[in-house]
């Protein structure tokens, strides 16, 4: 099926779920799930996989186990394309707050926020800063787990400072709902977005590299 666009129904079930986060509500709506939501998005990756990658589609099911929070299922639908080399990649999401799309580097253990931070530190920070500003300067949220201090090994004063404290960074993009998302243009716009980060990804590739 090509891609056509996320229908109102797909925020409309959102905004519901987070109103009645239960089992019969999932229950009642799911063929609105599946018709709105998840085949929708699963065209989406179909079409831009020739250019990005294969695309994963995350559960819709929360992992309550170790939660306080006992609410079964994920008040947004997400999917990821990952790179073959390296820990970044792609995402988009769907929700009652519209299209959000991004991507970047999630660290999985302390080496490769290591490695990040000797990238940065070294002869490649350069282009690194350039990325980064350019992406921030088109007015895309920069965001990433980070340290408010200074990390062990560095200088107080280091001209890199503020990109040291990151333990990992991603680049989002909140769309929200314009008249647009309802059609192919929303492909047009994820696509758009995700080249401009893809200087962020490959050099996340080359540089930090998996576990």
């Amino acid at each position: 099926m090509p891609f056509r666009g996320f229908p109102e129904a797909a925020f409309t079930f959102y905004e519901g779920l987070e109103a009645d986060n239960s089992k019969a509500y999932w229950q009642d709506h799911k063929a609105t799930y599946d018709e709105a939501v998840k085949a929708p998005m699963e065209a989406l990756l179909e079409e831009l996989g020739p250019e990005f990658g294969e695309g994963k589609l995350f559960r819709p099911y929360r992992d309550i186990r170790f939660s306080a929070d006992k609410t079964p299922y994920k008040t947004h639908q997400g999917a990821f394309i990952g790179t073959d080399v390296g820990a970044g990649g792609y995402y988009v999401e769907v929700s009652a707050g519209g299209l959000l799309a991004g991507g970047g580097f999630h660290a999985h253990s302390a080496d490769q926020t290591k490695r990040l931070r000797a990238a940065i530190d070294g002869p490649a920070g350069a282009e690194f800063e350039r990325i980064i500003g350019s992406l921030s300067e088109a007015g895309h949220e920069i965001r990433g787990a980070r340290v408010s201090t200074t990390p062990r090994g560095y200088a107080k004063d280091h001209p890199r400072l503020e990109l040291l404290r990151h333990r990992e960074f991603m680049v989002l993009k909140r769309f929200g709902e314009p008249a647009w998302v309802g059609t192919r243009r929303a492909g047009t716009e994820v696509e758009k977005l995700w080249r401009q980060i893809t200087p962020l990804v490959d050099w996340v590739g080359e540089h930090v590299g998996t576990d």
